[in-house]
């Protein structure tokens, strides 16, 4: 099948641009908030299912979490971009000033930070995240762990719409591929010095499904079903085992990386590596909670 014809700017106002990558940032992190205001309405999902009466709380406001919004938008933003510098193109960080790119026609602006360039990183992203998180909790002396299993909750949402993103821009497209659904992405190759159309996978597809919807739901059962708010770390570790499981699943159907920095080695992606961490973390976190509230009981 052709590549469908997107305009990845959504709606243009004289010299300023709305961008469908943009705007999913902007609704995953909206519909993330909305959906944490219903999560913190329910108190009972923090007490175990047999409980004649609440013993435990949710860890925060809904004013605390309208605050915790700016943290953690910008540890997405910040952490996103940083991450991709550091992951993939370190040497971002080491252009001479006089190549620097000028923003408002004349003012000097490193490429590192250059977001309106592309690049982006999941990865990095998480970490931006976890550090907002960190700071949020100190700042309220709140638990950090109990708000990052909140969050856990509502991150596939962002994923979800930020890989549609993905698919409208063209990007992060699959490997070459005769399966029927094969799109013919647009795509550069620098062994023939051409662009070709080859079918590959919509592998942004995939991971829309896996990381998104899928993952929403299994924690949303796991959340409602099974209280696993309860057992404090549970949801971030489903979150981190479930994220790299299916991210490193869909490596194989993902064109790898061609920075010079971040080539495959061997048959492990840059985004594989990056991820068997969290699956070890998501698996030990998750042992853990359970442990702990068993000892509790």
């Amino acid at each position: 099948m052709p590549f469908p014809e997107f305009d990845p700017v959504l709606l243009q106002i004289g010299p300023f641009a709305i961008r469908w990558y943009a705007l999913a940032y902007i609704v995953g992190i909206l519909l993330g908030w909305w959906y944490l205001t219903k999560l913190l309405q329910q108190p009972m999902l923090w007490n175990p299912k047999e409980a004649t009466k609440a013993v435990d709380q949710p860890p925060f406001t809904k004013v605390q979490l309208d605050d915790a919004l700016f943290y953690v938008t910008l540890g997405i933003i910040l952490g996103g971009r940083l991450g991709f510098v550091f992951f993939y193109r370190p040497e971002l960080l080491w252009v001479p000033i006089g190549e620097w790119e000028p923003i408002l026609g004349f003012l000097p602006f490193p490429p590192a930070l250059a977001i309106w360039q592309g690049g982006m990183s999941f990865h990095g992203g998480l970490i931006g995240v976890g550090l907002a998180t960190i700071y949020f909790a100190r700042k309220y002396k709140l638990n950090p762990i109990a708000i990052g299993d909140l969050f856990a909750c509502a991150a596939p949402i962002g994923l979800f719409f930020g890989r549609i993103a993905n698919f409208i821009n063209g990007e992060l497209y699959g490997r070459v591929s005769d399966v029927p659904w094969a799109i013919r992405f647009p795509h550069y190759d620098p062994a023939l010095g051409q662009w070709t159309d080859a079918p590959r996978h919509p592998s942004q597809l995939y991971e829309a499904v896996l990381e998104g919807a899928v993952l929403f739901i299994a924690l949303r059962l796991l959340v409602v079903r099974f209280r696993i708010l309860q057992y404090r770390g549970a949801a971030i570790g489903v979150f981190l085992g479930g994220y790299g499981l299916a991210r490193f699943f869909v490596e194989f159907f993902r064109e790898p990386d061609d920075y010079p920095f971040a080539g495959p080695i061997g048959f492990l992606t840059r985004g594989m590596l990056l991820s068997l961490p969290m699956i070890a973390l998501g698996v030990w976190l998750f042992i853990r909670a359970r442990n702990q509230r068993t000892a509790t009981a």
